[in-house]
């Protein structure tokens, strides 16, 4: 190989590598530029992602919106928000007035031991029912089963008395009372199960359309708030016989007991 061909090609391969030197660097200045891009892109999204949560936290939930809701007031209530629920044709004066919690185990135990007696006192006429109902097992254990069946029962309380005190005893039966611990009755479904077991409610459109589109939300958290704003009772389930608290009875005979020492006969 003569000396000039021994340096062309020497020139040629430095070119070649400076060729491809310029390719390296135009590939790593495209690589840094995705990578710069996807970064942005990264950080936008997990700003948007803290944005969007942090709108959310800040969102008030269905309750809170409830609380500051038009009220609803179901058929078959009175007084300011409807919150007064007086039931029964008895031409006394004596009420017996219940103050309960939907998800309440010790009401559940109350009611299916002495809650049809309770019902058929109203009944006969001896004394007309009163009822308050609250959600504060919803704040101590987490959830909002009390709110919903609440909002449930002012839907069978608009259908009739008859079909609110017969959906109440369901939802506090044996069979379909929830562990305290649990929330089914958060669920609409299971609000409505229980309901098709009563004969008022068993599908029942309005009443499920009711249940299902929170119509009676807003009444719920006034009912909650009427508890809440009554000193006197501090646990569920309390019993007033013509507003004097009385000891809960455990048996029909103690009921029965306490009905005769506060003046009340058939």
């Amino acid at each position: 190989m003569s000396k000039r061909n021994s340096q062309a090609a020497k020139t040629a391969a430095r070119e070649r590598l400076r060729a491809e030197r310029e390719r390296e660097a135009k590939r790593a200045k495209v690589r840094r530029q995705i990578i710069v891009a996807c970064s942005v892109v990264g950080v936008l999204a997990v700003a948007g992602g803290i944005g969007y949560a942090v709108v959310q936290t800040n969102q008030p939930s269905k309750w809170e919106e409830a609380a500051d809701a038009k009220v609803v007031a179901p058929a078959n209530t009175s007084g300011k928000n409807g919150t007064t629920v007086l039931i029964g044709d008895s031409k006394s004066d004596n009420v017996v007035h219940l103050y309960e919690d939907p998800r309440c185990p010790a009401c559940a135990s109350f009611e299916q031991t002495i809650g049809e007696t309770v019902d058929k006192g109203m009944e006969d006429g001896a004394y007309k029912l009163s009822f308050t109902l609250g959600t504060f097992l919803d704040g101590n254990l987490g959830g909002e089963g009390s709110k919903n069946a609440l909002s449930a029962l002012g839907a069978a309380l608009n259908v009739s008395p008859e079909a609110f005190l017969d959906y109440k005893a369901a939802l506090y039966s044996a069979e379909y009372h929830p562990q305290e611990s649990t929330d089914e009755f958060a669920k609409d479904s299971y609000l409505i199960k229980v309901a098709n077991t009563v004969d008022a409610l068993k599908n029942n459109k309005k009443f499920q359309d009711a249940v299902e589109q929170g119509t009676y939300d807003a009444w719920a958290m006034k009912m909650s708030d009427s508890f809440d704003n009554t000193k006197d009772v501090k646990s569920t389930p309390t019993i007033k016989i013509n507003d004097k608290l009385i000891q809960n009875p455990s048996t029909v005979a103690e009921w029965e007991t306490a009905l005769k020492d506060a003046g009340v006969t058939k």
